[in-house]
């Protein structure tokens, strides 16, 4: 018998006390291990995410999480061969393995780069500026994201056992969500391998992560309203969830990804003789065999011109004609089998159902040519591809989770858009077309039922990660059947897991509570030039206010010369004296700015080393020559980075004319050393 499954509780591996269920290798039929979570105390993985490892990933920095990411993907990264192997056991082809594995830890690598790059080196996320809620400025609103002090419940399906584990885990992770996964049974031994050398690593907090293997039990019933539940799998399943009571009355939030009849379409523009028809054929039979088909993403509706669907059958015959089925384990094989003899049942079924309405016009659902395997022992199934009789119902009702692909005849682009429609919300459609007017067409009358639209053509097509890849800065997720939830999307998937709020208070309280200086609020001027602070002493609030100059005709010509920006408005009295808004000639906008950085730069060498930029720009009111201007110089926001010495400062720039009116504001960016010995 071989080894049972365990699952990681409370700090510890957990063996049921019963045989289990055996799981069975897809290629030979081989047990490959055991499943059972007889006897699993549920409420204390719960309790402990909840009491130690929420606290324990919450104390952390949004940087200091994502440096946990990334240490986590190298160390995944070296590790990766044994979740190569397990994967073969469940049917996947090197290929496909690299899809799921090293999917996954391309994921936590893109996470971790976010989470520095976008988010501040803090536990709050400020959502917009602060909206003025009165006329005196001393009463201000601020939307901000905080974390909850929840658990993340991760259920998975058994087709991506890693980058399914992985692409929920960065999001909730980053956001300070301890994680529960729950994963398929049929692939869980991939998941186990996983989770056993996240935890060997060391790497994440105690708490952060734990894993059932098998059953989840009442795991549900032990959730509240500052928990969540993602989950991937039919939406059959999905709605047995959205009826569970600690979803429907309990305040649980639940984000499903389900069944998606994803379709591509051929624009009515393309050829024989066109790149963009190879393109298209060379898609659906990728996303037909990646997998062996057992993707969401997978295209199971293939919409073309109703001239071109004899063309377009051949091409795919073609291919398909060369797809090796067999062991997943040599090289020469180009797709391995489903992932169980009850899915390839499953999927056979399916065909069955769509035979009612479309003629099979390659592969037989019944039998394969196998290499290197007993077909009869595994859960092989060559590619099918089927042609829909005009009228047809059931290509856009059955999904058939495997190589299996039916071919539909369109008439206008009208006929396409209505067509992809009635597949009632997908993950992802693509068009293929080298015509911009067909391009819009198809992307305004698709994207309300679609969550990720590919525009494929001979220009993009190098570049391109293809229709089924869902990347990790992308949204995730599809509308009506494909669950109407959304996973990834990059920084939009980490404030998900979090709690947006609309603060109301005066700018100081704004200031102290989210670390970041609000107009209105009160500055420090200690005497020293901030310039001269290195981060260690650099406190939000510090200013400068500097003396005032006088813009000058002559540094306007000056700047006009030296720029060749020689705009009317700056040069020629007539035409500037007769446009409404200037009345005469005005100093150029970047003239100000230059200007009103000689006003505020301590020149010697310092803690500054750097302005990488200048955020929000607006130019207020002109300014003429004669005009005197003045700037105001504030810290704004501090955010150290973790793996340098130095951090980035956020300055609030006020440039004002004589009379104190605002003539230009923008946010001054610098990089500033954390220490500095004069």
């Amino acid at each position: 018998m071989s080894a049972l499954l365990q699952s990681y509780v409370a700090g510890r591996w957990y063996a049921a006390p019963d045989e289990g269920t055996p799981l069975l290798d897809a290629a030979t039929g081989e047990e490959v291990a055991r499943v059972s979570s007889t006897g699993l105390d549920v409420a204390a993985m719960v309790a402990y995410a909840r009491e130690v490892g929420g606290p324990a990933v919450r104390g952390l920095t949004f940087h200091e999480r994502g440096g946990l990411l990334k240490a986590l993907a190298k160390h995944l990264g070296v590790e990766k061969d044994h979740l190569y192997d397990l994967s073969a056991r469940a049917g996947a082809t090197r290929r496909d393995a690299m899809i799921d594995v090293d999917g996954g830890i391309g994921t936590l690598f893109s996470y971790a780069s976010k989470a520095t790059r976008e988010l501040p080196n803090d536990t709050v996320v400020l959502d917009g500026p602060p909206e003025p809620l009165g006329k005196g400025g001393t009463f201000v609103g601020q939307h901000l994201f905080t974390s909850r002090p929840g658990v993340a419940v991760q259920i998975n399906a058994f087709n991506f056992p890693v980058w399914g584990m992985l692409e929920k885990l960065a999001p909730a992770f980053l956001a300070g969500l301890p994680t529960i996964v729950k994963p398929a049974s049929p692939t869980a031994y991939v998941a186990e391998a996983l989770v056993r050398q996240i935890i060997e690593s060391g790497l994440l907090p105690e708490g952060a992560l734990q894993l059932v293997s098998g059953s989840a039990g009442t795991l549900l019933y032990e959730l509240g309203p500052q928990d969540s539940v993602a989950f991937t799998g039919s939406a059959h399943t999905a709605n047995v969830l959205r009826d569970h009571p600690s979803i429907a009355t309990g305040g649980v939030r639940l984000t499903v990804e389900a069944d998606s009849l994803n379709c591509s379409i051929l624009g009515p523009d393309v050829t024989a003789d066109d790149p963009e028809l190879d393109l298209f054929v060379k898609g659906v039979v990728t996303e037909m065999t990646a997998k062996a088909g057992q993707k969401c993403t997978a295209i199971r509706r293939v919409l073309v011109p109703a001239g071109m669907a004899d063309t377009v059958v051949g091409a795919l015959r073609d291919r398909l004609a060369k797809v090796t089925v067999g062991d997943p384990t040599d090289p020469e094989v180009r797709m391995g089998p489903l992932a169980s003899l009850a899915q390839r049942d499953e999927v056979r079924k399916a065909v069955e159902a769509l035979r009612s309405t479309a003629d099979v016009v390659f592969g037989d659902p019944d039998q394969v040519e196998v290499v290197g395997a007993e077909a009869e022992r595994g859960a092989f199934l060559g590619p099918v591809l089927l042609q829909a009789r005009p009228g047809a119902t059931e290509p856009h009702d059955v999904e058939p989770f495997g190589p299996v692909s039916t071919v539909i005849s369109y008439e206008t682009l009208d006929d396409a858009v209505a067509l992809a429609a009635r597949g009632r919300g997908s993950l992802v459609g693509s068009i293929v077309t080298h015509d911009p007017d067909v391009a819009r067409t198809l992307t305004l009358g698709l994207a309300p039922w679609h969550g990720r639209l590919l525009v494929l053509d001979r220009d993009d097509a190098g570049e391109s990660t293809g229709h089924g890849s869902p990347l990790p800065v992308l949204v995730h997720g599809g509308p009506g059947r494909a669950g109407g939830g959304e996973e990834l999307g990059g920084i939009r998937a980490v404030l998900h897991h979090m709690q947006r709020t609309a603060l109301q208070a005066s700018p100081d309280m704004l200031t102290a509570i989210t670390g970041r200086w609000t107009t209105g609020g009160a500055r420090r001027d200690d005497g020293t030039h901030p310039f001269r602070k290195s981060l260690a002493d650099l406190r939000v609030g510090d200013t400068i206010a500097s003396e005032s100059r006088t813009v000058s005709r002559e540094d306007i010509d000056r700047f006009s010369d030296l720029t060749g920006d020689t705009f009317y408005a700056h040069t020629d009295e007539v035409a500037a004296a007769a446009n409404p808004l200037f009345g005469g000639i005005v100093a150029h906008g970047y003239l100000v700015v230059s200007l009103a950085a000689g006003l505020f730069v301590d020149p010697d060498p310092g803690p500054v080393l750097a302005n990488f930029g200048v955020d929000n720009l607006r130019f207020l009111t002109p300014v003429k020559a004669g005009d005197d201007i003045a700037v105001t110089l504030t810290v704004k926001q501090i955010t150290p980075r973790a793996t340098a010495d130095y951090g980035e400062v956020r300055w609030d720039a006020v440039v004002a004319n004589g009379e104190g009116a605002p003539v230009a504001t923008y946010d001054v960016l610098t990089l500033v050393a954390k220490s500095w010995d004069a």
